[in-house]
């Protein structure tokens, strides 16, 4: 590849993803959503007499637009890794989990040992 080849791409790559990417980030955060995917502990504070043993889950779940907006909103403000994540558990939770408040109503959900998380728009 030529050197001005190698230069032009580069610079289109600096100028267009910022701009591709923030686009995505609003279609998913205002009308698509997102969908995580992720293997890690997850335990449960529940009712007495269900399972509330913490143990390591595959899940990829769809998540509607509000919870990529707060996602992409805490991003934005500068959260920790650790605020991201407890966002991507509560979500997990209500859409996995509660099934979007249709069962299992307060459950709490833990989301930890986290070996991966996918976040796909």
């Amino acid at each position: 590849m030529s050197p001005v080849r190698f230069t032009l791409e580069r610079e289109v790559k600096r100028l267009w993803q910022p701009q591709i990417r923030a686009k995505a980030r609003k279609k998913a955060a205002s009308t698509d959503g997102l969908v995580v995917s992720t293997r890690a502990r997850f335990g449960f504070t529940a009712a007495p007499g269900t399972t509330d043993v913490a143990r390591i889950r595959d899940i990829t779940q769809a998540l509607p637009p509000v919870y990529a907006a707060r996602l992409f909103t805490a991003w934005e403000q500068g959260a920790t890794e650790q605020q991201l994540q407890h966002i991507a558990a509560e979500s997990l939770a209500q859409m996995y989990f509660r099934a979007n408040n249709i069962r299992a109503h307060g459950l709490g959900v833990e989301f930890t040992d986290v070996e991966y998380i996918h976040i796909e728009l």
